[in-house]
Order: structure tokens, then sequence, then C-alpha cells
């Protein structure tokens, strides 16, 4: 089955079973909704929204035959996840760019190995051949076209834009 993050229960609220989620999802308002199915934790246990609301950076939900706080508990810190079959977005999803080829004036760039979040904005890391790694905002002044059909992406490539010559080596 094809999981997508959502988010985190980070806390409870109130003793009628209501739970604090955090997430940063684009598309909150499609998958928010009553009767919506939500995953919970590594069993992606399945809960359906009983309701729904905002409260101040939380995405606050309670659960369809849940109205105890004792029985939300044991998703206290729990990622919460949707099934992708269940929705269908107008739009791109980040976990769809991630394996896609990046070129730039059809030089291969390298392969999306992953998406950072920023307050800004989401950064694809990019790796090369060389395991040399690029970070590229993914907003529209660097993206030219997500093609998902032929699994590549085009950027308009500015300087020192793509590490070629260097890599970042951590060491303990």
């Amino acid at each position: 089955m094809d999981y997508i993050y959502l988010g985190e229960i980070v806390n409870t609220h109130g003793i009628k079973g209501e739970v604090r989620i955090i997430s940063d999802f684009k598309f909150k308002n499609d998958v928010f909704k009553i009767g919506k199915n939500l995953y919970i934790g590594n069993y992606k246990d399945k809960e359906i929204i009983n309701s729904y609301r905002v409260h101040k950076n939380y995405d606050m939900v309670t659960f369809k035959g849940i109205t105890d706080i004792n029985d939300v508990l044991k998703y206290k810190g729990k990622k919460v996840y949707i099934l992708r079959s269940e929705f269908e977005f107008n739009g791109i999803l980040d976990e769809d760019v991630i394996g896609l080829e990046v070129f730039s004036k059809d030089k291969k760039i390298g392969v999306v190995e992953d998406i950072l979040k920023s307050h800004a904005h989401p950064i694809l890391e990019v790796r090369n051949s060389n395991s040399n790694i690029s970070y590229i905002p993914f907003i529209d002044e660097f993206i030219l076209n997500v093609d998902l059909q032929n699994k590549r992406i085009d950027i308009e490539e500015i300087e020192g834009l793509i590490n070629e010559n260097w890599y970042i080596n951590f060491v303990s």
C-alpha cells in the first residue's frame, strides 16, 4: 500500500478524545474532512475523522466512535498517514518527485533523493553520479517543468546552484 506521511499527533486536547496534529502537508484542505480515513503509527491503525478544526498551528481532530481521552493517549507521538489511493490531489505531491532525474538544458544533473522542508519552501536534494549533493529550491523560479510521466524535472540553473566539484563529508 502507498501511504503518504501527513504529520504527527503531538498531544491530546481536552478530555473527549481530541488530538493535536502538527502537519505541513500542502493539501490539508482535501485530507482533513469528516469521513476521511487517517492511518496512525507503525501499524497504520485506521481511524475515521469525526470532526476537524484548526487551533493555533494545530489541526484538531476527533475520531468516529472515540469520545474519551484514554482512547487516544496511545496515539500521542505517533505519525499520521493517508492512503494515496483514497485521494486525488490537484497538484504534485513531494513524494512524487523523489527518484526523478533532474536536467538543466538537457544535461543530467542527478536524481532527487529527498525533499527537505524549510520555512520558506521545499528544497530538492539532488545527488549526481559522483555522489555530490546539490540543493535546489522547489519553486517556480528554478523549476521549469516536472514531468511525472517521463520521470524528469527541468530546472533553470544559475551560477553556484549545482555542486559539481565538492561534497560535504560529516565525520562523527
